[in-house]
């Protein structure tokens, strides 16, 4: 199975594609989509649209799990994070692809153990996690493949709640 995960941002998007199968997680590529800050925003949108429709098209994924929106006081900045996090996900479901959302906690938490750990730990643990051999740059990256390894231990456990509810059914 191929996941893609997305932390959504109009500066920078960043995207982790990987591929899981039982236990083994694998690393496919990661990296950030960097739209140009002098450009308005409706055209960085259509950047990251397009950056992650290449993405989509390439490796063919089975779900993308995207960051949820951070409400911030500024208003004006967290409409443009709803809007390129829009585009994430029409991008994904224009290919057919599952849409699956984690809050910044739920993600960090599925990676560390803490919902509270920090960019640097998040980044540690994705190194070791992923056996990369250095840690995945820059941190948007680093989130993004978060979001990915926890939809697949989402997955993986509902798979395993799913055959031990089976079987249980089956033994009765």
């Amino acid at each position: 199975m191929i996941i893609i995960g997305v932390d959504p941002g109009t500066v920078v998007t960043g995207y982790g594609i990987i591929s899981f199968k039982g236990n083994e997680v694998i690393a496919l590529e990661y990296g950030c989509i960097r739209p140009s800050g002098k450009k308005h925003v409706n055209d960085r949108c259509l950047i990251i649209h397009n950056g992650i429709e290449a993405l989509i098209q390439k490796y063919q994924p089975d779900a993308l799990a995207v960051e949820t929106q951070y409400v911030s006081k500024n208003v004006q900045s967290t409409l443009k994070l709803g809007m390129a996090k829009a585009v994430v996900i029409l991008a994904a479901l224009r290919a057919g692809v599952k849409v699956e959302e984690y809050t910044p906690t739920t993600a960090k938490k599925a990676v560390t153990g803490k919902g509270g750990a920090s960019k640097e730990q998040v980044q540690g643990m994705i190194q070791r996690l992923l056996n990369l051999s250095e840690i995945p740059q820059p941190e948007d990256a680093a989130d993004a493949l978060a979001l990915a390894i926890c939809h697949a231990q989402k997955l993986r456990f509902n798979q395993i709640s799913y055959t031990s509810s089976s079987q249980s059914k089956l033994c009765c």
